[in-house]
């Protein structure tokens, strides 16, 4: 069947798709959000999509406004009789809720994952998901990207000396191994307790730093606690310089004033998520490249897995 490419938008993540559709050499799709006085809303399409491939870019990100959008912008291209759609979702929200840790609470991903799916779409494209685990929580194929591909290179661009990768903590170990191999660095790891959520309350570094450019990796930043609390520690075991990746730039709270006063030399992000505000210390790196080369990729079926590193 020969089926024509269409891309779609979330009005939550308009500025990224519009770089991917240029990049890839396309026009927006047109579409559109009805919205009643109650504040219920109803969004649809302005052309036809029938038979179409229809990619739906929207990242899921609060308020929960922007997950309902897409479910519905999927429901909606099901219904209109598309070919396949697919959504891409550079920034997968509730990922950090993947597991029952506690007595008595919510799987918030599988339930994520779960909607998604009664909503009918196709197949899913994300970046850098919290746990990897959360791609089995579907019956669909799942495209699951690394910053890493434009992380990388940038890193090698700075084109530092002694350069250490670390994980802020326990979990991202397996992040910075990857990193530390492809770039045949050492490793060390945070090792982190809190006495609640977003709280720390003891930062401990495994590993040797003295006289190194360390380079921490990471998928998300939120109040930029630990990570700051990281770069304060790495400096006083004797690190010459501390510069953060997160591939999430969610930033919440007093987030960007703490960087600011922070001990880091440099904080690079992706922009998955908009960016709040400007700041010196923050630079951001476009996935529009990666995401459009995938949606090609997927759309001529094609392998993409020469586009992880």
């Amino acid at each position: 069947m020969n089926s024509k490419i269409k891309i779609f938008t979330g009005q939550a993540t308009r500025y990224l798709t519009e770089k991917i559709t240029k990049s890839y050499g396309i026009n927006l799709g047109k579409s559109f959000v009805l919205r009643f006085s109650d504040g219920e809303y109803q969004p649809g399409y302005e052309e036809t999509v029938r038979g179409n491939f229809v990619f739906i870019v929207q990242s899921t990100f609060q308020p929960t406004d922007n997950l309902f959008e897409l479910l519905l912008m999927i429901d909606a291209a099901k219904r209109a009789s598309a070919y396949k759609v697919v959504a891409v979702i550079p920034y997968f929200g509730f990922a950090r809720q993947d597991r029952k840790d506690k007595p008595r609470v919510a799987i918030g991903a599988k339930l994520i994952a779960d909607l998604l799916s009664s909503a009918g779409v196709d197949r899913i494209i994300t970046m850098d998901l919290h746990a990897d685990q959360i791609q089995g929580f579907f019956n669909i194929p799942v495209d699951h990207l690394y910053a890493s591909a434009i992380f990388i290179p940038y890193i090698k661009s700075m084109r530092l000396d002694n350069i250490v990768i670390a994980s802020p903590d326990t979990g991202g170990t397996k992040r910075a191994n990857a990193y530390a191999k492809f770039l045949g660095t050492p490793m060390v790891i945070g090792y982190k307790s809190r006495d609640k959520a977003n709280e720390i309350s003891e930062m401990r570094i495994i590993g040797n730093v003295k006289d190194k450019n360390v380079i921490m990796v990471d998928d998300i930043i939120d109040t930029a606690g630990t990570l700051i609390k990281a770069a304060d520690v790495l400096i006083a075991k004797g690190a010459k310089s501390v510069r953060a990746f997160t591939t999430h730039p969610v930033l919440s709270g007093t987030a960007f004033d703490r960087i600011e006063k922070s001990q880091l030399t440099e904080l690079i992000v992706s922009d998955t998520l908009p960016l709040k505000k400007e700041s010196s210390k923050i630079k951001v790196l476009s996935v529009a490249d990666l995401f459009a080369d995938i949606i090609d990729k997927v759309y001529n079926y094609q392998s993409i897995s020469a586009s992880f590193l």
